[in-house]
């Protein structure tokens, strides 16, 4: 979870500070940039000022931040790499989406490239240009292959308990002072394999 809900749940926004107030006896500043669905791990980008807070909510805004993830699921698409479309609108407390355009939906997109495993598991890198409520899980889903543990959108794989076999591994951006690029693509995927190896 990244920020603080109503049932006082951890949360990465309060650790943050928490981390920040150890190295300082001052007041702390941190702000969550984006938001990871909860059982989603990965990297989440904070900010320890205000302006430079503006200027990557606006990179996100205007989706000049390049996002990547990486899946695990127990079936394979028709084509090992492609293009996902779908026009999407959230129902409820799901993503739910169609083939053509309806009522408050919106497009949502992504790219992939599939690579088989052992043990007929099948590992997804996935390029998202849209950041749409469950996106990833309901496109995969939508294709017959749900993410494995992610019983919400149809997978009956076991994974660990409250999380999926999805993960944030990468994020593309600019420096908000000096206009670099950084790309921040440390991954610790392994241990979605460890995670899965063991359930089974």
């Amino acid at each position: 979870m990244v920020e603080p809900d109503r049932n006082q749940n951890p949360n990465l926004l309060d650790e943050v500070k928490r981390y920040m107030k150890t190295n300082s006896s001052e007041e702390v500043y941190a702000q969550h940039i984006h938001r990871l669905d909860r059982p989603v791990r990965g990297r989440v980008l904070f900010a320890k000022k205000r302006e430079v807070l503006k200027n990557l909510s606006e990179q996100f805004a205007e989706r000049s931040v390049k996002k990547f993830y990486r899946a695990l699921t127990a079936n394979a698409p028709e084509q090992p790499q492609g293009r996902l479309e779908h026009w999407h609108r959230k129902e409820k407390k799901k993503a739910v989406l169609y083939e053509y355009e309806i009522q408050y939906s919106e497009k949502a997109i992504l790219d992939y490239t599939v690579t088989p495993l052992p043990d007929k598991k099948f590992l997804w890198e996935i390029e998202l240009h849209t950041g749409k409520y469950h996106q990833i899980r309901a496109q995969l889903a939508i294709t017959g292959c749900p993410i494995i543990g992610d019983e919400l959108y149809g997978s009956n794989q076991p994974y660990q308990k409250d999380a999926i076999a999805l993960e944030a591994y990468r994020l593309v951006f600019h420096h908000p002072v000096n206009g670099l690029e950084i790309d921040i693509a440390k991954s610790n995927f392994s241990g979605l394999f460890t995670s899965l190896y063991t359930e089974l």
